[in-house]
């Protein structure tokens, strides 16, 4: 079936797919991931497996008789997600308009970056667990040392390290920040446009070109319910005589709270009682152990972001993956801390936040016009139209597919300010 374009939609086609990397500030900074071929990804329904950082535990001694255990490789599910599209019907008279259709092809780009922008942004912003809270407004370097601080103090390699600051956060602390050093290419991404500086504190400093917001947590007096509330890292995990694999990111909490129905996805809190450790020396930092909510499973429970995984259960894998000082006592009290609603501020490890460009087919043979492109980062961008006799209109539209993931939630976090 022939599938011959207009000058002016291969025109506009080309445009999209020129730039489009540059226009994925957040989505240039994350790791791209692509395990599988297309059939692979078919067979296993868009959903894989991938490895997570291992640590190791040490012990004294010559006599280490009692300390050897397997191995405990742990992974975490990733899938690809997102299915974006830009559609629009077209007239006979769009269709020979060459601004018009490069106005249109110009909007479905910003949209569908924005869109992959938008999904890792709310990957690290939701569910990062490391959490910043700043009581006054954006200042400037002091801001970003915090984070640092809160990072390096548990062990987060200090390589690969990014910030990403809403305008209105930005534009606080952008006097103090004036002394960086800005480049003089007249032509330059989006990327390096939105890069702040290169080394604030360790970190690399961007200012994001989307301000989102994360309300005030409504939960109320909240408490533990049930004492030794813990994972126990392990590979994989048996049921009805399978074995899978098991994500050890999550502890589901029994809580009790004054409104439970009012706590939502992205709170964050800590626990009384439960520090946070280096998670290498497994030293106690002296600071509570911040967490996330990540979803609501059960009545009166919530699943949180890092899991609360303790050494002295006993396991080899909570010896090497303890992350806290402790496992929250029975009636130990929760502190909300994100206590007003305010713009979230992510930011990460790169090799933590993963892109993962996805797959499909559309088939001239089935019917209908189609030019198909792989960008640099491996998203697939499907330019697709059909035509109508009836009135001689068109039908097309801008498709592509995507996956995120957090490796770590340690990793990550997020930053907010003007929190009481």
């Amino acid at each position: 079936m022939a599938t011959s374009f207009t000058k002016q939609e291969q025109v506009m086609f080309d445009n999209v797919i020129e730039g489009f990397d540059d226009m994925l500030v957040i989505g240039k900074a994350a790791e791209v991931y692509q395990p599988l071929d297309a059939q692979e990804q078919v067979n296993a329904q868009d959903k894989f497996w991938l490895p997570a950082p291992m640590i190791g535990a040490s012990y004294d001694g010559f006599d280490q008789s009692a300390n050897f255990d397997g191995l405990t490789q742990l992974n975490v599910p990733a899938s690809v997600g997102y299915h974006k599209s830009v559609p629009k019907t077209l007239s006979s008279k769009n269709l020979r308009n060459a601004f018009a259709m490069g106005q249109y092809g110009k909007a479905a780009k910003q949209k569908l970056s924005s869109d992959v922008n938008l999904a890792l942004f709310n990957t690290v912003a939701l569910y990062g667990s490391v959490f910043s809270k700043r009581t006054g407004a954006a200042t400037g370097y002091d801001d970003v040392a915090d984070i640092d601080s809160r990072l390096t103090r548990i062990g987060v390699p200090t390589d690969g390290r990014m910030a990403f600051y809403s305008p209105t956060n930005m534009n606080a602390m952008a006097g103090n920040l004036a002394g960086r050093s800005e480049a003089t290419e007249r032509s330059r991404t989006a990327f390096e446009r939105a890069m702040i500086r290169s080394d604030v504190a360790g970190i690399e400093v961007f200012k994001n070109d989307q301000e989102i917001r994360l309300a005030a947590a409504g939960g109320g007096a909240t408490t533990v319910n049930g004492a030794n509330q813990r994972t126990v890292p392990a590979a994989t995990v048996t049921s009805a005589g399978v074995t899978e694999n098991k994500d050890n990111r999550y502890t589901d909490l029994v809580i009790t709270a004054t409104t439970y129905a009012n706590v939502k996805i992205g709170d964050a809190f800590t626990i009384a009682g439960v520090n946070e450790i280096h998670l290498i020396t497994k030293q106690d930092t002296g600071n509570l152990k911040t967490f996330r909510v990540v979803d609501k499973p059960a009545a009166n429970t919530i699943r949180i972001w890092p899991a609360i995984i303790d050494a002295a259960e006993g396991s080899i894998g909570s010896k090497e993956y303890a992350n806290v000082s402790a496992t929250p006592a029975n009636g130990a009290n929760i502190t909300w801390l994100n206590t007003t609603a305010a713009p979230l501020n992510p930011f990460f490890r790169k090799e933590s936040l993963l892109l993962i460009p996805g797959s499909f087919t559309v088939n001239p043979d089935d019917g209908w016009q189609v030019m198909t492109a792989t960008t640099d980062l491996g998203i697939s961008i499907t330019y697709t139209r059909q035509g109508a006799i009836n009135d001689l209109s068109v039908k097309a539209r801008w498709d592509i597919d995507f996956g995120t993931a957090l490796l770590s939630p340690e990793m990550a976090g997020v930053q907010m300010f003007g929190q009481a």
